[in-house]
């Protein structure tokens, strides 16, 4: 029988099981898709903690997972535009793309170029999509300098990326060993911590334009005390403090389409942008996967192979 990871209460990694499941029947206009590729988030560690339970309440025994990339096994009623056999991008509402098969609505899966590597197209939807809302939003433009706070991150190294596209000036934060990297990829790196305010008038040699928080508290404040305007400010993850000051906090969800995955994927292709991969787990690795997940101290994504 297929496999999928599910868990049956909020808890840590100890709660994720991966288990024997009927393989899903797609429906009209549905896509059946055997998984080769599938990105972990935050944002699910989140939720499988019961942190967001208010906002994004979890069934159980509930599965996990919107990032996706395989191949098109069965089509549903109605389906026009993938044949059986055909390589997809693509992403899932219904928290379960961590698994062997899943279900995904047609206008959700993109075709996956033939440039773009499996574990990079598995890994696309959440990270590139948060990454592609976020620099949008505090409208970046050339020649501005944007501050990037988790700057070696799943979503932060995609945020860099795609603002020095934009032709930014970017100044990334993150710890000394993954300066080499954002140094590779045009960023100026700056070190967190104390005295970071201080660090990076220092880098900028100017006014700083616009911040996009990946990480959370204390950035939001930060930025302000830079002088950043509270509109050109976006954070990913600290909700209470854009709650409080006024800043922006759009996610992944402001760009959630096919459209922008096949933008990001011929980004990709064009060599304008790369999805750093820290490591790929089998599936039956999945508590493995979300234990360095959740140390937050990779440069990039973690991804699922089944």
């Amino acid at each position: 029988m297929p496999k999928a990871v599910r868990f049956a209460e909020y808890g840590d990694i100890d709660v994720l099981n991966v288990v024997d499941v009927e393989r899903p029947e797609p429906g009209e206009r549905q896509v059946l898709v055997k998984v080769v590729a599938a990105g972990i988030n935050p944002g699910e560690a989140v939720i499988r903690q019961g942190f967001f339970h208010d906002m994004f309440p979890a069934t159980f025994p509930s599965g996990q997972g919107s990032d996706l990339a395989g191949t098109v096994e069965e089509l549903g009623a109605g389906v026009t535009g993938f044949a059986v056999g055909d390589e997809v991008i693509g992403f899932t509402d219904n928290r379960a793309s961590h698994a062997e098969y899943v279900i995904v609505e047609e206008d959700n899966v993109s075709p996956r170029p033939a440039g773009v590597p499996w574990e990079q197209a598995g890994a696309l939807f959440v990270a590139g999509t948060t990454a592609y809302a976020a620099v949008h939003a505090v409208k970046v433009e050339r020649g501005e300098t944007v501050v990037v706070s988790g700057a070696a991150g799943g979503v932060g190294s995609l945020v860099v990326q795609l603002a020095r596209h934009a032709g930014a000036t970017v100044i990334g934060l993150a710890s000394e060993p993954h300066h080499t990297w954002l140094t590779r990829h045009g960023a100026i790196p700056v070190t967190y911590g104390e005295g970071v305010g201080e660090r990076i008038r220092a880098a900028a040699d100017g006014t700083i334009d616009a911040f996009i928080d990946t990480f959370g508290a204390p950035y939001i404040e930060l930025a302000l005390e830079l002088g950043v305007p509270g509109e050109r400010i976006n954070t990913i993850i600290d909700f209470p403090g854009a709650a409080k000051h006024g800043t922006k906090a759009e996610g992944s969800a402001a760009a959630a389409s096919a459209d922008v995955l096949r933008e990001l994927a011929t980004l990709i292709v064009d060599g304008e942008l790369e999805i750093p991969i820290a490591r790929v787990y089998p599936l039956d690795e999945v508590r493995d996967a979300f234990f360095e997940l959740e140390r937050r101290h990779t440069n990039g994504k973690i991804v699922l192979r089944p």
